[in-house]
């Protein structure tokens, strides 16, 4: 039997909550809160944890740290006793997956429960990237090579060798190397990012390395590198093929000697700094077009992985859809949408050019303009369609007249928020003639 660990301020909890849980094959372990409340618990016994958000004297995103901290993917569910959207985002940011108000009803613990343990029981991978204090980041999937790569991804952050991630824009990159450095053996160090891209060409030694105070003009104060805040940590080189040449030869120099030059500096400082390079661009080319070393290429792709694009990950879109669907309506204030079966054909017919971070805007934007329970295709609106489109009924080849007049209603009746009469005199049929409709609708969905 799967044991859930529930954390409360009074240390009980109800009987039918008890009897919900019991009656689906879990034990419970309730532990009174405390500042001491994990002390001597082997997190990894437990399936889920449930825990109060009202924690006296106890910061609960400091719980949470805690607990991701000793088991990354064990799913924890928020309890409060007074609500409130911004407590809501609080804990979800904090990387509670769902928030209830008590006194927790049963089913809304076990929709919870089942919403909570369905990336693991149906194969998703929902991985977080503990990142000192960054937003907690996830990766989702349910494609078998992506998994695969995650897999490898594991053995290979036990090591410290360096790492080449690459894969085109928008494939998760940066999500991959979080992800490497969660689950290395200094996940506890700094993790920090770096956009060479971003770097101004006057100002990248010192960004990387530092400078002491009097270098240069305007250093009127030592500054620490980006490799030196990083420590012992993991350093994420993003863009890595839009570095500059010199600097390249530079960066090759830290690789191999484990030390750094401050600008300005009299004596190298030494570093213990895994490395994890990110680029969009096929980087062996670039060497044979000169714009990037040989020697620096051999020396950061010891280990190399590339992301897979979403087109060619079909079994990633539908689940990665309804994650940012849940996102943004948390974040907009609104209930959660459903798609609808056009909705997600409609999904899975694209190509996704941008890959995941243009499915991200587009469920984002998607979500913004509609209301009401569900999200049907024609409030999709993609990057090859005209602006006018998501407001037109979509047609396909084979498409009945009762599904376009079905359709019609539909959006006719959310126009005018489900106002009958006005929606009837705008389509131009008499109101008994709309309940009729509507009636078959019901009974035909129910059937």
């Amino acid at each position: 039997m799967d044991t859930i660990l529930i954390i409360d301020r009074a240390g009980t909890v109800s009987k039918p909550l008890e009897t919900a849980l019991a009656d689906r094959g879990f034990r419970i372990d309730i532990q009174p809160a405390g500042r001491a409340v994990l002390q001597g618990l082997d997190l990894d016994a437990y399936r889920l944890v449930i825990a109060d958000s009202d924690l006296p004297g106890r910061d609960y995103t400091q719980l949470l740290a805690e607990i991701r901290a000793q088991a990354p993917h064990l799913p924890v569910i928020a309890t409060a006793e007074t609500g409130s959207v911004r407590g809501a985002v609080a804990a979800m940011q904090a990387g509670a997956v769902d928030y209830l108000l008590k006194p927790v009803h049963p089913e809304a613990l076990v929709l919870a429960l089942q919403k909570a343990l369905a990336p693991i029981d149906s194969g998703y991978a929902t991985l977080e990237s503990s990142n000192s204090g960054a937003r907690a980041k996830h990766i989702v999937t349910q494609d078998s090579q992506v998994r695969e790569l995650l897999q490898v991804a594991e053995n290979v952050a036990q090591s410290q060798a360096n790492v080449l991630i690459l894969g085109e824009s928008g494939t998760g990159k940066e999500l991959l190397a979080a992800y490497i450095h969660q689950h290395s053996l200094v996940s506890t160090n700094p993790f920090v990012a770096l956009n060479c891209a971003a770097l101004p060409e006057q100002l990248a030694e010192s960004e990387l390395f530092g400078h002491e105070k009097g270098a240069f003009t305007g250093a009127v104060v030592r500054k620490i590198g980006k490799f030196e805040l990083a420590g012992k940590g993991t350093m994420l080189l993003d863009e890595i093929s839009e570095m500059a040449l010199p600097l390249q030869a530079k960066l090759l120099r830290v690789l191999q000697e484990k030390e750094i030059d401050r600008v300005g500096g009299r004596q190298p400082v030494p570093i213990n700094t895994r490395v994890i390079a990110v680029s969009n661009v096929d980087l062996k080319q670039a060497v044979e077009e000169g714009s990037f070393r040989k020697d620096l290429y051999y020396r950061i792709n010891v280990i190399p992985f590339t992301l897979p694009p979403l087109r060619n990950r079909p079994d990633d879109i539908l689940p990665l859809a309804e994650h940012f669907i849940h996102k943004f309506c948390l974040e907009n204030r609104k209930p959660d949408l459903r798609l609808t079966a056009n909705a997600a054909r409609k999904l899975q017919a694209y190509d996704w050019p941008g890959n995941i971070r243009e499915l991200e805007n587009t469920m984002e934007r998607a979500v913004i303009i509609t209301s009401g329970g569900k999200l049907p295709a024609g409030q999709i609106l993609l990057e090859d369609e005209p602006a006018g489109r998501a407001n037109t009924i979509e047609l396909r080849p084979g498409m009945s007249v009762k599904e376009m007049e079905q359709e019609l209603i539909a959006r006719t009746l959310r126009k005018v928020n489900d106002n009958r009469t006005q929606a009837a005199e705008m389509l131009g049929i008499s109101i008994r003639t709309l309940r009729n409709k509507l009636k078959e609708y019901r009974e035909k969905n129910a059937a």
